[in-house]
């Protein structure tokens, strides 16, 4: 079932194809010279949002993130490769009492500049396009 979205992405896996998405660096956290995380703020822009409720958290990402791979990868309105923004966004939900996270995660895709204003319209009726406010994002 992802054997095509797969060919199409290594067809288009060059690093230099890959769009960084524009962010300010808030705050950078290492531990012996490694990376930990780093706190980001991205400014407003439209995403591609899927949310997946699974057994395990685990699956609801890979899940969520194979269906936006086949939107990435032509199954969209334009029929078009799409390109590869980094990185892949996974949002965590809890409880109302915010004690404990729930199986429902968002993985979401930053539609690359160039789409912006007229975002190719998903095959998937999960995936959703949503324009986001300013957001701050942890980056591992």
């Amino acid at each position: 079932d992802m054997a095509e979205p797969i060919q199409q992405l290594t067809r288009n896996n060059n690093p230099q194809e890959r769009q960084t998405i524009p962010f300010t660096l808030i705050q950078r956290k290492e531990k012996l010279g490694d990376l930990l995380y780093e706190k980001r703020q991205y400014g407003k822009a439209k995403w591609a949002c899927i949310k997946m409720k699974e057994k395990q958290y685990e699956q609801s990402i890979c899940l969520g993130f194979m269906k936006l791979m086949r939107y990435i990868c032509e199954q969209n309105s334009s029929g078009l490769y799409l390109g590869i923004t980094i990185p892949i966004v996974t949002i965590v939900h809890t409880n109302e009492s915010q004690s404990e996270m729930t199986q429902s995660v968002t993985v979401a895709y930053y539609l690359p500049e160039v789409l912006q204003d007229e975002p190719p319209h998903p095959f998937d009726s999960d995936i959703i396009i949503e324009e986001w406010p300013s957001t701050i994002v942890y980056s591992r």
